[in-house]
């Protein structure tokens, strides 16, 4: 059974009061399967600084990117 911690997904930041400098509006970032978080209505995102931290569920909305440019961006950010 794969880690949960490592199940990555996709998300586009629709939201970033409060964390401008953290979460760029319009942006893709790869998030965390985290089921603790969710139950609290956050999400565990890889922000600007490269680490993972949680934010409000209600800053981002899921995007399926086709497998290709999934593999892609996966690439880029590590």
């Amino acid at each position: 059974m794969a880690d949960s911690r490592k199940m990555k997904r996709f998300v586009v930041c629709v939201r970033n009061t409060g964390y401008p400098v953290a979460l760029e509006l319009r942006k893709i970032y790869q998030a965390l399967a985290d089921d603790g978080a969710e139950a609290h209505g956050l999400v565990r995102v890889i922000d600007e600084s490269g680490e993972d931290y949680l934010y409000p569920q209600d800053f981002f909305m899921a995007v399926d990117l086709p497998q290709r440019v999934a593999t892609a961006v996966r690439r880029a950010v590590g």
